[in-house]
């Protein structure tokens, strides 16, 4: 399944339905009077967030949404029937726009909870309505109001516990696979993950959702490389794990460049709790690894974690930082050693 986090979507709910003008005909009933019946109602425009989905795919093949029309009333006092409504299922944590794409109209951050985006035209009234001791044989009768319609946009910030941020080729992917079932695509170029990925992590009889993006580079604020397009996904994140490359040439800088970006960006991102680890330990010797340490201390300003996500070593430390600084909101340096892994 293709991974699609924003779609354009036409809507429009249904006309009312139009009241009847009509008199009784029929035999031995010499005053038969007005028995023309209103309109139907019409459908309304609903959007509900389901679970179970994770991509707003289903609305690049289809962007046009129409709830029926109310039927039109009859004679006999028999009113029209209520047009259709149609609903729209999005994953939770879609948030939709008007169409100038600033204008927030609603944020679906959990499963089931639904939102009225068009309501439809109320039916007109049949002349039975006009009826009066004044007026005994009314002649008219209401059109049904006509429903709503509007562009909006969808755009889906996936909801993880847990975020990955990092240069390209931090091993993100390699991190994210090694934590959990996940399957993300894994090579040795910068740029091999294109659209953010999510996977469950269990430890310790405990599960959450973590989170992968897209690696940053300097300037992508201003759309370099990937651009900053992704970074929505982890707005929701209670904690990001910051992975550095240890084989790269600065392990401080690399750090200061990604946390700049993040700044850049906005939304209180650079304030998120974050929690630090140097990646690539087992590609390092001794002395290589002790420098490269030391610079990402000093640029970090706290004990960064030291792992290998293609070993394993030094990840489950990492996880279990993770999972207390989401149930808690401390920082995960503080409580679990920083220094559990040795190469």
């Amino acid at each position: 399944m293709k991974f699609l986090d924003e779609a354009k979507v036409y809507i429009r709910s249904g006309d009312g339905g139009a009241g009847s003008i009509s008199f009784r005909r029929e035999k031995f009933i010499e005053f038969g009077g007005p028995d023309g019946g209103d309109g139907g109602r019409g459908g309304d425009v609903t959007v509900v967030a389901v679970d179970g989905l994770n991509t707003l795919i289903d609305y690049r093949y289809q962007q046009h949404f129409k709830a029926k029309t109310g039927g039109h009333g009859m004679g006999k006092n028999r009113s029209g029937a209520n047009g259709a409504s149609v609903t729209l299922k999005v994953p939770a944590g879609t948030q939709i726009f008007a169409e100038d794409k600033e204008t927030l109209i609603a944020d679906l951050a959990t499963v089931g909870e639904r939102l009225v985006l068009a309501k439809g035209g109320n039916g007109g009234f049949g002349n039975a309505y006009f009826k009066s001791s004044v007026n005994r044989t009314p002649r008219r009768a209401n059109p049904g109001l006509v429903g709503q319609e509007m562009y909006i946009w969808l755009r889906l910030k996936l909801i993880a516990d847990a975020g990955l941020v990092g240069l390209p080729n931090a091993g993100k992917s390699t991190f994210l696979a090694a934590a959990s079932a996940a399957k993300p695509k894994i090579a040795d170029y910068p740029f091999t993950t294109l659209n953010p990925q999510l996977g469950v992590v269990r430890i310790d009889t405990r599960e959450f959702v973590l989170a992968d993006i897209p690696g940053l580079i300097e300037g992508a604020h201003e759309g370099a490389g990937l651009g900053d397009r992704f970074l929505g996904h982890i707005e929701r994140c209670r904690v990001l794990l910051h992975l550095v490359d240890g084989t790269g040439e600065h392990a401080g800088e690399a750090y200061k460049t990604v946390r700049a970006e993040l700044a850049a960006y906005g939304h209180d991102l650079a304030d998120k709790l974050e929690i630090v680890a140097l990646n690539k330990a087992d590609a390092l010797d001794p002395e290589q690894l002790k420098q490269q340490l030391a610079r990402l201390k000093r640029a970090a300003k706290k004990t960064p974690f030291v792992l290998s996500a293609v070993s394993g070593a030094g990840v489950p430390e990492v996880l279990r930082a993770l999972l207390i600084a989401i149930d808690q909101g401390r920082t995960a340096a503080e409580m679990v050693p920083a220094d559990a892994w040795q190469p």
